[in-house]
């Protein structure tokens, strides 16, 4: 089912059919403000490992993100943040960034795993912000795309999007073209280093 949602004028009610099926422990695909994604209810075990199956890893090895829609529900999933850390996420996010972050105790029981980091995603995209605000919690999610793809279609491309995982996923969202780009990525565990730069710019 390809169901479209406009970013700028959304129905609630299609944000509740999407997280009644993220409850119920489906699968969905949703825009972000960088690549499309596709991701799962964080409380849901199951959901978590026939996410990393779609991906073709296991469970307690991938690294997913977790998209948050605010820092204080951030917090809830991470060792607490130094000064400059906290400062540079506040100023950046909202926003096509990926924030590798020291996990609390909480992350390794979620993916059964000795998981010590957490990837945090505050997705400057009013769809995604609000399936989290309703949902209560992060989604997990991972983009469509591989490091080592050449960009296809399918990657921003919602009607495309649809064709390629129609057999797989029952529920995509249209939120309109998405980017080429993913996320930049900036790992806060020792300093701050940007070690991969997507469509984000990160200013100091």
């Amino acid at each position: 089912m390809l169901v479209e949602i406009n970013p700028y004028h959304i129905d609630s009610r299609l944000i509740d059919e999407a997280v009644d099926r993220l409850k119920k422990g489906e699968i969905i695909i949703f825009p972000t403000d960088s690549l499309y994604a596709m991701g799962c209810d964080l409380t849901n075990k199951k959901a978590i490992q026939e996410l990393a199956k779609l991906r073709g890893v296991k469970s307690n090895k991938v690294n997913f993100s977790l998209l948050c829609s605010s820092l204080a529900m951030a917090a809830n999933y991470t060792k607490q943040l130094d000064r400059p850390v906290f400062k540079l996420m506040k100023q950046h996010l909202p926003g096509p960034f990926t924030f590798i972050l020291n996990a609390n105790n909480d992350i390794p029981r979620l993916f059964d795993s000795n998981k010590k980091e957490v990837g945090i995603r505050i997705p400057d995209n009013p769809i995604i912000l609000s399936m989290v605000e309703k949902l209560g919690n992060p989604i997990v999610a991972s983009s469509l795309h591989n490091e080592e793809d050449d960009i296809q279609p399918y990657f921003f491309d919602p009607e495309a999007i649809f064709e390629h995982f129609e057999d797989t996923v029952e529920f995509i969202i249209d939120g309109g073209i998405g980017h080429l780009e993913g996320s930049t990525v900036v790992d806060c565990r020792n300093g701050i280093e940007i070690i991969r730069q997507g469509i984000g710019n990160i200013t100091f």
